[in-house]
């Protein structure tokens, strides 16, 4: 009987910890947060810059009653190059080549998800990529999918720009 006790003893603890860092050269720095304001008069498609490729990154949050919604970071090659918050979106212009795409949720109320990508970037190519963050009363899922031009235009058209800053 005892053995039994110490064993579960043991396998609750285990269970209670927080699951490890996972070390990615995609993602920043884990004490990166962002603070976002969105600005409802930007809904421009930004061309790439001469011999570049832009990338654009949108959370479509499925509703427009965000409030207490988390922040999704967006993370290439290593380091955060922005945020979104509820429904919104925001570019970044970038070097051809391969690169490693990483998205997390910033938030302290809401189970650590992450996902990952990579692609490799063509200059004078636009690419699209939007998260979703899927919750119910018993799975909570960050989904990371690139989408098409179509879709993506579609997006700009209805999102606000999201304008992210690093805390200090």
């Amino acid at each position: 009987m005892k053995i039994v006790l110490v064993t579960l003893l043991l396998a609750a603890s285990a269970f209670a910890q927080a699951p490890p860092a996972i070390a990615t050269p995609a993602c920043g720095s884990e004490k990166v947060s962002f603070k976002v304001k969105l600005d409802e008069s930007q809904h421009v498609l930004a061309q790439p810059e001469p011999g570049k490729a832009r990338v654009y990154f949108f959370h479509d949050a499925g509703t427009s009653m965000t409030v207490g919604y988390p922040t999704v970071k967006l993370g290439m090659d290593g380091a955060w190059v922005g945020a979104n918050h509820g429904n919104s979106y925001f570019s970044v212009s970038i070097e051809p080549g391969e690169h490693r795409v990483c998205v997390t949720l910033q938030s302290s109320l809401v189970a650590q998800r992450m996902e990952l990508a990579h692609f490799t970037a063509e200059a004078g190519k636009v690419y699209y990529y939007r998260t979703r963050l899927v919750m119910s009363r018993s799975v909570e899922l960050l989904e990371l999918d690139p989408i098409d031009s179509d879709q993506g235009n579609y997006l700009i058209a209805s999102f606000p720009l999201s304008v992210s800053n690093a805390k200090k």
